[in-house]
């Protein structure tokens, strides 16, 4: 049987549409409550699917349904699928509206505090009528996936890497590089020169072990020939940072751009501590 035989005519979105339903809330039953259709109807509709394709689709137990491996294969280009119709219809509405619209940008605490308000309020200004959803992640990484998962139309951030992968596309913005902040009330705030192994024993706010910006941390140090700091306190949050540095006593290492684009908000000082390690580039990432 070929594909316009099989498939073409026989697998229709909305047998998809009622599969990610069974998937997405565990049960016919609770797909068919949250459908509005009857659970036969649910029942039939993964019948006729999976006669279609031969295969199963579901496993069936007392706990529920979960996807077999060929039930989530369909699922994940399913996605993709309804992904691009939806990526259709917003094509459609900035033809018919170009001041209208969506983007779904996917950014890093650090761009979220600093570079990303100043992009948005811009767009506001040229397109008020433009709709701007902002995911907000601890890493990059995980803003990848969900690029590729295709909840996100862009990230906005530092690159992972200088070569992008071959199903994503970059465009660097600008360098970014490091600087080493106090709060306005640090001892350290009224210093002219300051070098790097001084602060070696200063206690530290720094982002969670594991993450690309951490890493730019320890690396700075090594880069020097120090050990990393010991005295640490480890988060993702900017608002943690601002408080914790407001008393003084901590110091941390930022992207010059939130200080540039964000530092209104903040009440720090960049001190004047040269370091040896490079940061790497700000910039847009798209599939």
């Amino acid at each position: 049987m070929n594909w316009e035989e099989r498939i073409g005519r026989r697998l229709k979105l909305r047998d998809v549409h009622i599969l990610l339903a069974v998937v997405e809330w565990g049960s016919m039953a609770k797909a068919a409550e949250r459908l509005s259709i009857s659970q036969p109807v649910i029942s039939k509709t993964i019948a006729d699917l999976e006669h279609t394709l031969g295969v199963r689709l579901l496993d069936r137990n007392r706990l529920g349904a979960e996807p077999t491996p060929y039930g989530r294969a369909l699922l994940r280009r399913g996605l993709a699928a309804f992904d691009e119709l939806r990526q259709g219809v917003k094509e459609i509405e900035s033809l018919t509206d170009p001041t209208a619209g969506e983007v779904r940008i996917g950014a890093t605490e650090a761009m979220a505090a600093g570079l990303l308000p100043v992009v948005v309020d811009r767009l506001y200004r040229r397109h008020p009528r433009l709709t701007v959803n902002i995911t907000q992640a601890p890493t990059g990484a995980s803003l990848y996936h969900g690029l590729r998962e295709r909840t996100v139309d862009l990230i906005v951030g530092r690159l992972l890497s200088p070569r992008p992968e071959k199903d994503l596309n970059t465009e660097i913005l600008f360098d970014d590089p490091q600087r080493v902040v106090a709060g306005k009330q640090s001892p350290w705030a009224v210093r002219r020169k300051i070098g790097l192994a001084e602060l070696i024993d200063e206690p530290w706010v720094l982002p969670r072990p594991g993450t690309p910006a951490r890493e730019l941390f320890d690396n700075a140090f090594r880069a020097s020939g120090l050990d990393v700091p010991h005295r640490v306190a480890a988060c993702n949050s900017m608002q943690m940072y601002n408080a914790l540095l407001a008393t003084g006593n901590f110091l941390t290492m930022l992207p010059h751009s939130v200080l540039h684009f964000g530092g209104k908000q903040f009440s720090l000082k960049i001190l004047p501590v040269k370091l040896m390690s490079q940061s790497g580039p700000v910039g847009v990432v798209i599939l």
